[in-house]
């Protein structure tokens, strides 16, 4: 039986549909998570090389929920960005957090810690887990959720958090834009004998962009993305020649470097959602924008979108209105579908531009990179926007309460 009816059923309990769950219920929302996988799979408490790029505004919502204690003394704060390309070569592009008179442009959070305080999280969450979708029913007064336990839930609002082939969006026949890229990428974690300093570093080859990014300690993870054919080739090596693979893209400036736990390879796409809304469901994160990770920005395009939604419904059930209506919902569409769209083929125009190995585009390419250093407004611009302060700021990444 349906029961009582929740404010809001989150579907999906990765990073982001958990955070907005975190989010609504603080706010005093009843809401209700749905995932397959159960709790101690979700949490899964092994360190697997992923990490995530924290902005500055990311850092303050994690805040907010209480969750930013925990994970802070572990968090690598990023004190620079280094932009190359192709191995050993010299700096293009600096980014310094000093010119926004800011200690740092963000944080690296490993994702097994991350998703251990999501899931420890204090506000009150009813998690059904293990359980699964099997259709939504969408009326005038709220949805409804069959489950294949055979439970049903009834909501306002349902979200779909359930990634780049949201099954929910597709059966209410959200449609979907994109493309492949032809590349995997590849993820890693790496200890080395030179500290990084909190420096992250960008090269860009001809099979694709080569991430390095700090982790507390002599550590680092590294993403990167690889034409396919040539990715799976190098997911087949042992781990003395992946690692070898790794120094000679590195170079020599973190020393020696030794493989630390799992690889990971998975294709790269660009997927759009046609819309971020309709009647009773609201879409975020992968299930709304699947983008690159040439700039690390996907989780903090997430945890803009659970910001703006979430302010957008409290806002709206405060003043009395429903918060499933497409009148509610389509102001989360205004205020987020142009800017991630824009983002995300921005994101795409510059993986095309630097994943080739044209001798001209080279050129052209280096030259753009030294332009944009010697700008700084330009500059600061684009580190307004890796720290979450561009654009109309949601009140939780201005460390706001709802």
């Amino acid at each position: 039986m349906a029961g009582t009816i929740q404010d809001v059923v989150v579907v999906g309990g990765g990073l982001i549909g958990s955070a907005l769950a975190a989010v609504l219920a603080q706010a005093g929302a009843r809401v209700s998570l749905i995932d397959r996988l159960s709790d101690r799979d979700r949490a899964d408490p092994a360190f697997d090389g992923r990490a995530y790029a924290f902005s500055l505004g990311s850092a303050r919502l994690v805040d907010r929920i209480g969750l930013w204690a925990a994970l802070e003394p572990d968090a690598q704060p990023i004190c620079g960005i280094q932009v190359g390309e192709g191995a050993g070569s010299p700096v293009l592009l600096h980014f310094d957090p000093r010119n926004m008179d800011e200690a740092r442009i963000g944080w690296i959070v490993e994702d097994h810690r991350l998703r251990r305080a999501l899931i420890d999280a204090p506000a009150k969450v009813d998690v059904r887990a293990p359980a699964a979708v099997r259709s939504v029913q969408y009326g005038p007064g709220a949805a409804r959720l069959h489950l294949d336990d055979g439970n049903t839930l009834a909501a306002r609002l349902v979200v779909a958090a359930d990634g780049r082939r949201s099954a929910i969006a597709r059966e209410a026949g959200v449609g979907r834009l994109g493309w492949s890229y032809g590349q995997n990428g590849l993820v890693a974690a790496i200890e080395h004998a030179e500290d990084h300093e909190g420096v992250a570093h960008q090269s860009f080859f001809p099979g694709g962009p080569f991430a390095v990014l700090p982790l507390s300690g002599r550590r680092s993870s590294i993403v990167w993305s690889e034409c396919k054919t040539r990715a799976e080739a190098l997911m087949a090596l042992d781990e003395a020649a992946y690692a070898a693979e790794l120094r000679s893209r590195i170079g020599v400036r973190l020393g020696d470097v030794r493989l630390v736990g799992k690889r990971w390879a998975y294709p790269l796409d660009l997927t759009l959602a046609e819309r971020y809304c309709a009647p009773r469901l609201a879409l975020i994160g992968d299930a709304a924008h699947g983008v690159h990770p040439i700039a690390g920005q996907g989780m903090n395009m997430g945890l803009r979108d659970v910001a703006a939604l979430a302010e957008t419904v409290v806002e709206a059930a405060r003043r009395g209105e429903d918060m499933g209506s497409i009148t509610v919902l389509e102001r989360y569409e205004r205020w987020r579908r142009f800017d991630a769209t824009a983002f995300a083929l921005g994101m795409d125009a510059l993986n095309r531009l630097f994943s080739n190995g044209s001798a001209g585009l080279s050129a052209l390419r280096q030259a753009g990179l030294g332009v944009v250093s010697t700008l700084d407004p330009l500059k600061r611009a684009l580190m307004r926007e890796a720290t979450g302060q561009a654009g109309v700021v949601p009140r939780l990444l201005r460390g706001q309460p709802l």
